[in-house]
């Protein structure tokens, strides 16, 4: 016993001799890179450790609230909403993530730059209905939300990605804000998203090229992906039935396959006064078949355009930082550049009435890029609008915004008769073909107002009056089917002009 004891005692002692001299050795330290600031394109970028490539994360967290409508922040144009009953929300919610990477790498030909932005989103959604008789009354959630690990919808919501594009020796390739579009796009005064009268902020895949003149000048030219971008509606008359009627649709939609992109050409003046800028856009109007089946044949291609003219004028006398901001646009069988994607493009908002017989008051309208009828040609849709806004700084922390925007819709008088014949036929107009006449304007204008208590916080609260001016004639009826979605009974419902009011409260913190 006393022999191992010995032992083990030899042994830790040679351990421990060895261990001192073992720590006596120099060892090399092994480097650490810091993550160096990268000061060549602005505050808050990066060098990616071991590469001479910048990088800037961003994003932002957004909580709202929206009265009066049935989503945010839109006005309560068609749908639940439209529908001013209880089916209808008196408010509505929504909670935003969004998350952006911006990367850029110096090279011989210019900056290399990658840029990606992804959203997700929760909106609270609502009821709507589904029963089938008048007897049978009952609603189901349609809330854009899909299921989650929780129950029900509550762990839901929706994946969005906004940008994903790349730059390179002056192209731009992915998906990116269209060359068409101002920078200020739908939102001269940073307000309601479905202001019309120009390009909206919805971004398109595209293929693009940037000429920089210098000064400021600049001349873009870009093909752009219009399948879900840059069309509205391709109506097919013949295919019109009562419930797309009382919806605001005047055909069966009837769009074929992607043939050509939309052909995009800008030029930009952007200086230290402000900006100019104008806009020109081809594109193609590519229907489907006159029938189910392609033996029955179908109308020739027809190509629409747009243009557009933006101006902006900054620090004007009234404050530092004030600016205003205005743009027009004139489109044929290209409507998307005036309704663009976060517009409505079919309108049917209820509300009272005083003719004799009539249970409500109806506003119908419908924005489309052309209309047809079986064994006939597109007749293309005329549109023109314009939007602006004034914002002021009261001091840092203060901001106001006082916005517009309106937008006119014309069918020619071959399109006119062929929907008038659908509508006046289908739906019973009271006033007959003399009284139809599907074009109308839409408008809104809107306050808002905004504090930053702290730099990248901001509270705001935005007030919008939407406005929908249908031209039937003053005092008819039409008899619209039961519409159970929107718990709307079969009846006679006057056609008048009809309004809502929106107000949104945001809070959002950038970083």
């Amino acid at each position: 016993m006393k022999l191992t004891r010995s032992l083990l005692l030899a042994s830790a002692a040679a351990f421990a001799g060895a261990g001192a001299q073992g720590a006596d050795l120099p060892v090399k330290a092994r480097a650490i890179e810091y993550v160096k600031i990268c000061s060549l394109y602005g505050a808050g970028f990066y060098y990616i450790p071991g590469s001479d490539t910048c990088i800037k994360l961003g994003g932002y967290i957004r909580a709202n609230v929206a009265f009066g409508t049935q989503s945010v922040f839109y006005g309560a144009g068609n749908g639940l909403g439209g529908a001013h009953n209880r089916l209808s929300n008196y408010y509505s919610s929504q909670s935003r993530i969004d998350f952006n990477v911006d990367t850029r790498t110096a090279t011989e030909y210019g900056v290399l730059r990658t840029y990606a932005e992804t959203v997700f989103t929760w909106s609270a959604g609502g009821y709507g209905g589904t029963g089938t008789t008048a007897i049978n009354g009952a609603t189901a959630y349609n809330g854009n939300n899909p299921a989650g690990s929780g129950s029900g919808t509550v762990a839901g919501g929706s994946l969005g990605v906004y940008y994903a594009f790349l730059q390179f020796a002056g192209f731009t390739m992915g998906r990116a804000q269209s060359q068409f579009s101002s920078p200020w796009t739908n939102y001269p005064g940073n307000g309601f998203d479905q202001l019309p009268g120009g390009g909206g902020w919805e971004a398109v895949d595209q293929f693009a090229y940037t000429a920089d003149f210098g000064q400021g000048i600049t001349a873009s030219f870009s093909a752009e992906n219009q399948v879900t971008r840059s069309t509205t509606n391709i109506w097919n008359v013949s295919g019109a039935t009562a419930t797309g009627l009382a919806a605001g649709a005047y055909g069966a939609g009837d769009i074929g396959g992607s043939r050509a992109p939309d052909l995009v050409a800008q030029l930009r003046v952007d200086q230290a006064w402000g900006l100019f800028q104008a806009s020109v856009a081809a594109h193609d109007n590519h229907a489907a078949y006159y029938g189910a089946d392609e033996t029955t044949g179908h109308p020739s291609d027809k190509w629409g355009w747009a243009t557009q003219l933006a101006l902006s004028i900054k620090n004007i006398p009234t404050g530092a930082g004030d600016t205003i901001n205005v743009q027009g646009v004139y489109t044929n069988g290209a409507s998307a550049y005036n309704f663009h994607p976060y517009t409505s493009l079919t309108y049917a908002m209820y509300g009272g009435t005083g003719v004799p017989g009539a249970y409500q008051s109806v506003g119908l309208a419908g924005v489309s890029d052309s209309v047809f009828v079986a064994g006939a040609g597109q007749q293309l849709t005329t549109t023109y609008g314009f939007n602006g806004a004034y914002t002021h700084n009261w001091n840092p922390n203060w901001s106001s915004a006082i916005y517009g925007g309106w937008a006119a819709v014309r069918y020619n008088n071959t399109a006119k008769g062929y929907i008038c014949g659908a509508f006046v036929t289908t739906l019973a107009l009271s006033s007959g073909l003399a009284g139809c006449n599907p074009d109308f304007n839409y408008s809104a204008v809107g306050l808002v107002t905004r504090w930053t208590p702290v730099k990248n916080l901001a509270f705001s609260a935005d007030i919008a009056y939407v406005m929908l001016d249908q031209k039937y004639a003053s005092g008819s009826t039409v008899t619209l089917p039961l519409q159970s979605g929107i718990a709307k009974p079969a009846a006679a419902y006057e056609l008048k002009d009809q309004n809502s009011l929106v107000l949104l409260l945001r809070a959002q913190r950038n970083w």
